[in-house]
C-alpha cells in the first residue's frame, strides 16, 4: 500500500492511531440514480481508520492494529457487500453499500468494538477510497467534550 496523508480529524485526545488496510469487494446500488453502478461490480477499497483516546489498555494499546484488521478486512474482503444483511439492505436507501454508507458502517463496527474495551476510545474518522479518483470521509458527530 502506498504511503498517503489523510485529512486529520481535529480532537484533543492524547493518543491517535491510524490503521490502513485494503479489501476487495463487489457491490451494486439498486436504484436508478446509480446508473451503471446498478450492476454488480467490484473495487479494491483502501481504508484508513482513525481511533483516538486518552487511556491505554493493560497491554499498552489504545486498540490493537490487528483487531481493527480482523473486524473489517476479515469481514468484507472478497465479499459481495449487498449480501451482508446486518450492514446493508436492498430495501433501505440509507443502507445501500455506497462509499458513504460503507465508510459509516466501518466506523459503526469499530466503535461497537471500542465500546466494549472500557478505555473510552473513539473512532473519529474513516477514510474510504473506492477508486483512484473517488473517496469518502466519514466522521461521526462528536459525543463528548473532547472532540
Amino acid at each position: 500500500m502506498m504511503q498517503q496523508v489523510y485529512p486529520a480529524a481535529i480532537h484533543s485526545y492524547t493518543y491517535e492511531l491510524n490503521k490502513d488496510m485494503q479489501f476487495a469487494a463487489a457491490h451494486y446500488i439498486p436504484t436508478d440514480e446509480a446508473g451503471r453502478c446498478r450492476k454488480l461490480h467490484g473495487h479494491t477499497y483502501f481504508a484508513n481508520i482513525t481511533v483516538a483516546g486518552d487511556t491505554l489498555d493493560p497491554a499498552g494499546f489504545l486498540v490493537n492494529f490487528s483487531k481493527l484488521k480482523q473486524l473489517i478486512h476479515d469481514r468484507f474482503d472478497h465479499s459481495v457487500l449487498n449480501e451482508d444483511a446486518e450492514s446493508f439492505s436492498s430495501d433501505d436507501s440509507n443502507r445501500f453499500p455506497t462509499t458513504e454508507v460503507v465508510a459509516r458502517t466501518i466506523c459503526e463496527i469499530v466503535q461497537r468494538y471500542l465500546d466494549g474495551m472500557g478505555n473510552d476510545a473513539r473512532c473519529l474518522q474513516v477514510y474510504l477510497r473506492e477508486t483512484p479518483t473517488s473517496y469518502c470521509i466519514y466522521r461521526p458527530k462528536a459525543v463528548s467534550a473532547h472532540e
